[in-house]
């Protein structure tokens, strides 16, 4: 008893220093995205602002309209896309199955091509609600493609296959489309395909806060069940869950949060499988209540961290946010793959 006792507690203090660093991580990240770039702010100019004595109007609006929403969109995606990552690694029982082995960034990116090539040239005008759009049903299109192959599909590495497939028909088609495209929309089109976290707004930032504030939500709800079924299918039917149905459920609260991720901010890499990793790594547990929050604060601060790069590392100069992200993803994914060979995992 006392040794379950120690256990429960050193778990308990685990989880407290993890939360105590994330939460420090996260306000230094955070304040360093605000205070650097071309134009240099200082903390005392953040607190002017917010405290209405700021006396530089265009220093306000450097952090007003451009870098906070901009700091904020980053943390809000990157946690999206963690918990996402999270939810398909939970479907499929593989550590590497991220937000887009399902074809989702692929059939966004498809709709987004249909949209600036044929109907923002025919109308000459275009918004961002239209881009949001479009990215949303690509993406959810290729959702439903995944749940109809559920139904017949008895295997879950038969679902990630077609998922895979998808991926690849949307891609094929959307270079198709490019022999017909203008060379800015061809420009553009593969500038928003590498992804970037430039040009956000609050009205974006409003909107992808509620879609994934209610995912979230309902996904911290279904903990149990979701711990459930990482312990075996069998063990989560004689816990009574539904598993067909449940599998369907996972499948949409990870499509809508890559799906938001992706309209406002393109494809990004790495994030979806490497950062669900970490979380583990420092926690020491698979407890679904304790990772989905912290998977969302590690994918925050990571995105954050990634973004600051992209921005700074050759200002004026901005690298395509999956580029930093690729950069320190990719060696987690293969550190992963290694470590688990080497436990007789893979």
């Amino acid at each position: 008893m006392n040794e379950k006792n120690t256990i429960g507690q050193k778990r308990i203090h685990r989880y407290l220093w993890v939360g105590i660093f994330l939460v420090l991580a996260f306000s230094v990240v955070f304040v360093l995205n605000i205070i650097t770039g071309s134009v240099p702010v200082s903390v005392s100019d953040i607190l002017g602002i917010l405290t209405g004595t700021a006396g530089d109007t265009n220093v306000s609006k450097i952090i007003l309209i451009i870098r906070l929403p901009r700091v904020i969109m980053a943390a809000l995606l990157g946690g999206a896309l963690a918990v996402s990552g999270f939810l398909l690694q939970t479907f499929f029982g593989n550590p590497i199955a991220g937000p887009f082995v399902l074809g989702i960034s692929s059939g966004a990116k498809f709709t987004v091509a249909l949209n600036m090539i044929f109907w923002v040239s025919m109308s000459k005008s275009g918004s961002s609600l239209s881009m949001i759009l479009s990215a949303f049903a690509g993406a959810l299109l290729s959702t439903a493609f995944i749940i109809f192959v559920s139904g017949s599909v008895r295997h879950k590495a038969g679902l990630l296959v077609a998922g895979i497939m998808i991926g690849y028909i949307c891609s094929a088609a959307t270079d198709f489309l490019l022999t017909f495209a203008e060379d800015k929309d061809i420009i553009n089109l593969r500038g928003w395909s590498m992804g970037s976290f430039s040009g956000m707004s609050w009205d974006g930032v409003c909107v992808s806060a509620a879609v994934i504030g209610i995912t979230l939500i309902i996904t911290f709800l279904l903990s149990k069940p979701i711990g459930a079924l990482r312990l075996g299918e069998n063990y989560a039917k004689s816990m009574g869950v539904n598993v067909k149905v449940f599998r369907i459920v996972i499948i949409l609260l990870s499509s809508v949060l890559s799906a938001c991720v992706t309209a406002f901010a393109g494809p990004i890499s790495f994030v979806g499988i490497a950062v669900p990793f970490l979380s583990k790594q420092m926690l020491k547990s698979s407890e679904p209540t304790v990772l989905i929050p912290v998977s969302f604060m590690c994918g925050a601060v990571f995105c954050m961290l990634c973004d600051l790069i992209a921005r700074c590392t050759f200002a004026p100069t901005e690298l395509n946010i999956s580029t930093v992200t690729s950069i320190f993803g990719a060696p987690i994914v293969i550190f992963m793959l290694i470590d688990r060979r080497m436990d007789g995992k893979v």
